[in-house]
């Protein structure tokens, strides 16, 4: 047994909500683009495993 099926799965944590009144535009445009880009890797992995999931229920469904 690998180490990695003994440790828990760790869950997500709320993201923290920084104060944003004390930020400046070019700041607050640069969390945004950050934000967005975590999404997209959010999303990109829920493809992945869709597609993997798509791929398993295709090898094992049977006729």
């Amino acid at each position: 047994m690998r180490e990695e099926e003994d440790t828990p799965i760790r869950q997500p944590t709320r993201l923290e909500r920084p104060p944003l009144d004390s930020w400046g535009i070019a700041e607050l445009d640069a969390y945004i683009d950050a934000l967005r880009a975590e999404i997209g890797r959010a999303e990109a992995e829920i493809g992945r495993k869709n597609a993997h999931r798509g791929a398993a229920d295709a090898f094992f469904r049977r006729p």
